[in-house]
């Protein structure tokens, strides 16, 4: 490891703690925590084409015990921000869809999270062709 290679890992930490704490923050501001933001996220844009996951696939995203995802989906839920339905294809599993009102606060996060996304992406990107073009080179000697 070279004094570069510290620097990048330290610039690539940084960028995501940044963007973690903003989004959080965010999350905070429309009044949800951020482990209800990050499931609603979830929930909306886990599978393009699907606007519903499973209690097991929310607790796969959030890095959750499936009991925990149960327990935030029933907070998630009471709060009006979550629709829960048994699955049309196998009636024992329980799919979770985002409701309008999780919806529109989600809209609201995920704008803002969007426009630092985007500025985060700029100091990835040149860390990924600072380290690309070193790996290059270490390859050809």
């Amino acid at each position: 490891m070279t004094p570069e290679d510290y620097h990048e890992l330290a610039a690539f930490r940084l960028a995501l703690r940044r963007f973690v704490s903003l989004a959080d923050s965010n999350a905070r501001q429309v009044g949800l925590t951020p482990q209800q933001h990050q499931a609603l996220l979830s929930i909306k844009g886990a599978h393009p084409g699907r606007q519903e996951i499973s209690i097991g696939e929310l607790a796969d995203h959030l890095l959750l015990k499936n009991h925990s995802a149960v327990e935030l989906a029933d907070r998630l839920v009471k709060a009006g921000l979550v629709a829960r339905a048994p699955s049309p294809i196998d009636r024992r599993r329980v799919l979770l869809s985002v409701t309008a009102q999780g919806e529109a606060l989600l809209d609201r996060v995920s704008a803002a999270s969007l426009a630092e996304l985007q500025a985060s992406s700029e100091i990835m990107r040149a860390l990924t062709t600072i380290t690309g073009g070193r790996e290059a080179s270490s390859t050809d000697e």
